[in-house]
């Protein structure tokens, strides 16, 4: 047996393996109800696993067309508010540490 919270409209939205003060009910763990909720939440968090580590490919393609937009003179950086600029700065300046690391140690660069 499980322990559950339900919302108001009775969808599962906790499940402990031990009583808790916010439960609402006891399931069984074999029931088809929470299987399905476990499969849900397995789903989601991989989905967002994915999206977050999309994430960081898209920064670094937006980093790239920020950067052949200014180059191409269709904006230019000082338009970008402050805060995008120091954060692009500082994105900028690691990349070019973590090259010239990547030289001393002979490593490839993928930054």
């Amino acid at each position: 047996m499980v322990y559950v919270q339900r919302d108001a409209d009775g969808h599962i939205l906790r499940v402990e393996h031990e009583p808790f003060d916010e439960m609402t009910e006891v399931l069984a763990v074999e029931s088809e109800e929470l299987q399905r909720w476990i499969t849900a939440k397995e789903e989601m968090k991989a989905r967002l696993d994915a999206l977050r580590s999309s994430d960081l490919d898209l920064i670094r393609v937006l980093e790239d067309v920020v950067s052949v937009l200014v180059v191409r003179g269709l904006i230019s950086f000082t338009d970008l508010p402050e805060a995008a600029r120091l954060k692009l700065d500082q994105r900028a300046l690691a990349r070019a540490e973590i090259e010239g690391l990547a030289d001393v140690l002979g490593e490839e660069k993928d930054v």
